[in-house]
């Protein structure tokens, strides 16, 4: 059986709701903002390849295709990924991150989101 790839939005708002337990919470946030856009960009991409015959290559341009595949169908989907792997990037690699609670939110809201267009 296939992976259900919005489960991983399910660890987000664990990591988000129970952070900080057993590690920092901010370390459990930024792994949450991570996988909220791993939970929308792979439902997104399944969905675009099983419904509309997106061909993605498996490298690291498959983001980018993705985002320019959603912009002539449904460009809130592009817009909603391409912020999102934004705030994903800049927990993932910056030693700084301002207002990261806020990043979270609405990584979770913006997930979800992409997740409900592509039904």
């Amino acid at each position: 059986m296939a992976f259900r790839w919005e489960e991983y939005l399910q660890v987000a708002q664990f990591l988000h709701a129970e952070g900080g337990t057993n590690c920092s919470k901010e370390a459990a946030e930024r792994s949450a903002v991570s996988r909220a856009y791993y939970a929308a960009f792979c439902h997104a991409w399944n969905y675009a390849r099983n419904q509309h015959g997106f061909t993605p290559t498996g490298g690291p341009r498959d983001h980018q295709s993705l985002r320019e595949f959603f912009q002539h169908r449904e460009p809130q989907v592009a817009t909603r990924l391409s912020t999102l792997r934004q705030w994903r990037n800049h927990c993932d690699y910056d030693d700084r991150v301002a207002d990261l609670s806020a990043f979270v939110q609405k990584s979770l809201a913006y997930a979800e989101e992409v997740i409900h267009r592509c039904r």
